[in-house]
């Protein structure tokens, strides 16, 4: 077999064995059912987050329009901060930061059964917001 050849082929298997390491994930509760809380995810009152994140949490219910291009997009949880779920379970919406011409560090992440989390770290930590 050729060098390169033998080298595109354990590229190849170690791609393949890394998209199967990332696919595991937790089964999705069923729809139309709460979301349980997350141990160890403190909550938070909505009242008490920044108006930014109150009026970002409007538009994400109204379905838009977004002030960010990025915003809506799948968010990874590759920090595995949030509990663990199937990919795309979660989406993330920019939460803007008064003074800063860029997207900034604030975000609001939306899981799908309708669960709320807010960071303020990009990503570092969350609380679960609380209505």
């Amino acid at each position: 077999m050729h060098p390169s050849a033998r080298w595109l082929r354990r590229g190849l298997w170690a791609f393949v064995l890394f998209v199967l390491a990332h696919a595991v994930a937790v089964p999705v509760q069923a729809r139309g059912t709460s979301p349980p809380e997350d141990p160890g995810i403190p909550a938070v009152p909505l009242a008490q987050l920044p108006a930014e994140a109150r009026h970002t949490l409007e538009l994400i219910r109204k379905g838009g329009p977004y002030p960010h291009q990025r915003d809506g997009i799948a968010f990874g949880n590759f920090e595995r901060e949030l509990p663990l779920r199937s990919r795309g379970y979660y989406r993330e919406y920019t939460v803007p930061t008064p003074g800063l011409n860029h997207r900034g560090a604030r975000r609001i992440i939306a899981g799908r059964n309708g669960e709320f989390y807010y960071t303020d770290d990009h990503y570092r930590s969350f609380k679960r917001i609380r209505e």
